[in-house]
C-alpha cells in the first residue's frame, strides 16, 4: 500500500539518475517504478524535470542547545536543515551546556530537543580527559560515536585530549571516534589583526598533518575506527591513503567552504570566513576535489557552527578574537552543486558525497538513498535554477554567512521526511540512535 507517489524524470538512485515514480507507504519507500506507472495513491506529485534526491545526511552540526541557545537551537537549526534538503543531522557534543560527555548530559540534550525538530536528529558523544568510564554507557544510550579534539576546542568545558588520553578513550569502548585533527605544537597564537593571511599563518598545514598522523597511530594500535573531521590540508591525504592501504579503518570528510572558498579572496576584516582549521588556497582545494572524486575523502558535511554576531567580532574585524565557525547547513547543497557541476560532476556524485556516504559512516543504512525499504526522505531539487544568497532569508538563528551575495545554482523546492513535507514550519523529526535501523 502507498499513500504518496513522487514522480520525476530525474530521480537519483544508487544505480544512477533515471525517470521514475517513487512510492511511499507508512514513511518508507515501497517501490521505485517507471515514471508513468499507475499508483492509485491519495497524493500524486509530478515534479517533471525537477530532480528528486534522497534527503541529505549531515553528520557534523553544532546545535548548541541547551546552554548557548543565543547561538543556535534545535528549532532553527533543523528548520534551516530542512530548507536545505538535509533530513538527518548528527549533533556535535559541544558547544551545548552541559557538553554531551555523560549519560545524564545526553538525557538533558534530548529533553531540550524534544518537540522542536523539523528533521531527524542523532547525537555524538564527547571524549575528554577523564571521562573514559562514561563512554560505554553513552554508547549504549545511543550516541553514534565520540568526538575528540587534539587542540583547544574554544570552550573550556570541552578540553582536548593528547595521544595517551585518546588511546584510553578508544580502549574503553568499541565505537567510531571522530577527531578534530590539529596539533597544538604546530599552532601559533594569532596576533590581533584584520588580515586573513595573519590568521592563516597561525594554523599551518603541518598542524593538520601531524594530528592526522597521531589519530591514525592511536587508532591503529587500538584497532578502532577513526574519522578525520573537516579536513582542510590536502598534505594529510597521503597519510590517510597509506593507512587505509595498510588496513587501518580511517575515513575523512571535508566541508563546502574548504572546497569552494579561496584564502586569497577573503577581504580584510571578513571574519565570517573564519573557521578552524582554516580555508586555504585554490591549489589545496583542487587536491581535496581530486580526493573526493577518488573516494579518499568519503563525504562532504557542513560543520554548521554559528554564533552571535558579536562573537564574530564583525565590529572590529579581528580574526584572532573572532569565533571560528561557518554556518551553512541550509546552503551546502547548492554551494557544492554549483562548484561540482562546473568541475564535471553529476547530481549522483553530490548525492553520494552528501547523503549516502555520511549515512553509511554512522550506520544509517535506511537513510541517504532512494531504494525500496529506505526511509522516504526526499528532496525536490531544481538543479538549473539560480539564486543570490540573502543572509536574511536563512533560517539559522544568527544568519551570518560568507556566502552572502554569492550567486548559486540549485534550489530546494520541497523536502519530505518519511513521506511528510517538512519545509516551512512543520516539525516532524525524531531521535535516532545506533540501535535503530533509521
Amino acid at each position: 500500500m502507498a499513500d504518496l507517489v513522487v514522480r520525476s524524470r530525474r530521480v537519483v538512485t544508487p544505480e544512477g539518475e533515471r525517470a521514475a515514480a517513487v512510492l511511499v507507504g507508512e514513511g518508507r519507500i515501497t517501490a521505485v517504478l517507471p515514471y508513468g506507472a499507475g499508483a492509485g495513491t491519495a497524493e500524486d506529485v509530478d515534479l517533471g524535470d525537477t530532480a528528486l534526491l534522497p534527503g541529505l545526511v549531515d553528520t557534523h552540526v553544532h546545535v548548541n542547545e541547551p546552554g548557548r541557545t543565543e547561538w543556535e537551537g534545535f528549532a532553527t537549526a533543523t528548520r534551516a536543515a530542512a530548507a536545505g534538503g538535509v533530513t538527518t543531522i548528527i549533533d556535535m557534543p559541544l558547544n551545548s551546556l552541559p557538553p554531551t560527555v555523560t549519560g545524564e548530559a545526553l538525557r538533558i540534550k534530548r529533553a531540550a530537543a524534544a518537540g522542536q525538530c523539523h528533521v531527524d536528529v542523532g547525537f555524538w558523544g564527547g571524549a575528554i580527559p577523564g571521562n573514559a568510564a562514561d563512554l560505554p554507557g553513552l554508547h549504549a544510550a545511543g550516541v553514534f560515536g565520540f568526538k575528540a579534539f587534539l587542540a583547544d576546542s574554544g570552550v573550556p568545558e570541552f578540553p582536548p585530549v593528547d595521544a595517551d588520553q585518546l588511546a584510553t578513550a578508544m580502549n574503553a569502548v568499541d565505537a567510531l571516534f571522530v577527531v578534530h585533527a590539529e596539533d597544538p605544537d604546530h599552532l601559533r597564537d594569532a596576533a590581533s589583526s584584520p588580515a586573513y593571511a595573519d590568521f592563516l599563518a597561525s594554523r599551518p598545514e603541518g598542524a593538520e598533518h601531524a594530528a592526522v598522523a597521531t589519530a591514525i597511530a592511536v587508532a591503529r594500535a587500538a584497532g578502532r575506527r577513526v574519522h578525520i573531521l573537516h579536513l582542510s590540508a590536502a598534505t594529510a591525504l597521503p597519510l590517510i591513503a597509506q593507512a587505509r592501504a595498510e588496513g587501518v579503518r580511517v575515513t575523512a570528510e571535508t566541508c563546502p567552504h574548504y572546497l569552494t572558498l579561496d584564502a586569497a579572496g577573503i577581504p580584510d576584516g571578513a571574519t565570517e570566513f573564519k573557521c578552524c582549521p582554516p580555508i586555504r588556497d585554490t591549489a589545496n582545494a583542487d587536491r581535496l576535489w581530486e580526493a573526493l572524486a577518488d573516494g579518499l575523502i568519503t563525504c562532504v558535511v557542513s560543520d554548521h557552527s554559528p554564533c552571535t554576531p558579536d562573537l564574530k567580532r564583525r565590529d572590529t574585524g579581528d580574526f584572532a578574537a573572532a569565533w571560528g565557525g561557518i554556518a551553512s547547513v541550509q546552503l551546502g547543497l547548492p554551494v557544492i552543486w554549483t562548484a561540482a557541476r562546473d568541475r564535471g560532476h553529476t547530481l549522483a556524485d553530490v548525492v553520494r558525497w552528501m547523503a549516502r556516504r555520511p549515512a553509511d559512516l554512522v550506520g544509517l543504512r535506511n537513510k541517504g538513498r532512494i531504494t525500496p525499504g529506505a526511509d522516504a526522505d526526499l528532496v525536490a531539487f531544481e538543479p538549473d535554477a539560480e539564486f543570490v544568497v540573502d543572509a536574511h532569508a536563512l533560517h539559522h538563528k544568527n544568519p551570518v554567512t560568507p556566502y552572502a551575495g554569492k550567486r548559486l545554482r540549485g534550489v530546494v523546492r520541497t523536502t519530505w521526511l518519511r513521506g511528510r513535507a517538512v519545509t516551512g514550519d512543520r516539525a516532524g523529526g525524531t531521535f535516532l540512535s545506533i540501535d535503530e535501523e533509521s
